[in-house]
């Protein structure tokens, strides 16, 4: 039996993570997150070797045409739409770091999680002076939703980090690691908590890491954290537009467009082509045509624009948003990844990241359909 996608895999992951899936085993593969930073919402599906976060909480998920079989021992599965089987998939096992606890009786998973397939996630400080005020929140954030529902701790210190880091990659294979935080008070702006995370890491354990803030004023806080350990910086755009910025991310928009930029010259000196990255969240507002402008002028930086669609979270005051639709991301995945491959800055040459693990959007899957 041809098991393979009747639809491109490109196609079948956008409308995945646009429409979500019902799963008839809900508990199926590892634990799905709710709420947090980063992905949410989600459960990690592997498809045609991609594994990727398909949104499973959400409204639109309740209602989506994709159905999820119950999985073998194997963790094999059979994905249909509309009652008609389209192909094969499997579901990543829950990790065995997930099994531990530190000395004082931390569960592991709470202190940092997998994501995709092969990558440790954690967010350093979950509080954030953005979210503290419902006249600076991010409106698509839940990075206290976990902490209030007891899924995680406020600060993870560097030896907790480290620890786990250790256990992810002996145990379980982990291949890189992602260091997001909430952002807090002062000018670096979460640099120096990722820093001191980094290296106690790096002491621990040889694993790429990406660190992910928004930019820092001194651009000193760059090669403070490559030396810290850093292989790879994220600072994420999420909107282009300047008054959708303002209207969507009020406190975060108050770091102006210009000092990203600013920001994305400088950090790429540091670390390199390729090596710092933006995400941009599609569907809240911005054109394909003003993506697709801001990611040309970052790709002749250096920066690698992560482009992925908007998942509404529940909780949160664009939980109603709707998720963009295939074919707008479809409009801009494929001149992107066209883009990325001609200039030489490819998802799998990221040293580690969001990028790198590309399971939040269809982008380095288009890049693999180019260079097959």
């Amino acid at each position: 039996m041809d098991t393979r996608p009747q639809l491109s895999t490109e196609t079948l992951i956008n409308e995945l993570q646009s429409f979500g899936a019902r799963f008839v085993d809900p508990k199926a593969g590892h634990e799905s997150r709710r709420g947090g930073a980063g992905p949410s919402d989600h459960k990690a599906l592997t498809i045609d070797g991609m594994t990727v976060m398909v949104p499973v909480h959400t409204a639109p998920a309740f209602e989506s045409p994709y159905l999820v079989e119950k999985p073998d021992e194997a963790g094999n599965s059979r994905i249909s739409r509309d009652g008609r089987v389209i192909g094969e998939v499997s579901f990543p096992l829950r990790p065995r770091f997930y099994e531990r606890s530190t000395e004082d009786g931390i569960p592991y998973s709470q202190i940092a999680v997998l994501h995709g397939r092969d990558v440790l996630a954690t967010t350093v400080l979950q509080t954030c002076i953005r979210y503290q005020s419902r006249t600076k929140t991010c409106q698509f954030c839940a990075i206290g939703q976990s902490l209030a529902a007891g899924r995680t701790i406020a600060h993870k210190t560097p030896a907790q980090l480290a620890e786990v880091a250790k256990a992810a990659v002996e145990l379980d294979g982990v291949k890189h690691m992602v260091m997001t935080t909430g952002t807090p008070k002062g000018d670096d702006r979460g640099a120096a908590v990722l820093a001191e995370s980094a290296r106690a890491i790096k002491a621990a354990v040889d694993i790429p890491i990406q660190a992910q803030c928004e930019p820092p004023e001194d651009d000193i806080w760059f090669s403070r954290m490559k030396e810290a350990g850093v292989d790879a910086l994220g600072m994420h755009l999420e909107v282009v537009t300047a008054a959708i910025r303002a209207r969507i991310m009020p406190g975060k928009a108050q770091v102006g467009i210009e000092k990203y930029m600013a920001s994305f010259k400088a950090a790429v000196t540091v670390f390199g082509r390729g090596q710092v990255s933006t995400y941009i969240l599609a569907g809240l507002g911005d054109t394909r045509e003003a993506i697709l402008d801001i990611c040309e002028k970052l790709v002749a930086i250096g920066v690698y624009p992560f482009v992925v669609p908007f998942v509404p979270i529940s909780g949160t005051p664009l939980e109603s948003h709707p998720a963009p639709k295939p074919e707008f991301m479809h409009s801009i995945l494929g001149p992107l990844s066209k883009l990325l491959v001609e200039s030489g800055l490819k998802a799998v040459d990221i040293k580690a990241g969001c990028g790198k693990c590309g399971a939040c959007s269809a982008l380095s899957t288009y890049e693999r359909m180019l260079t097959k």
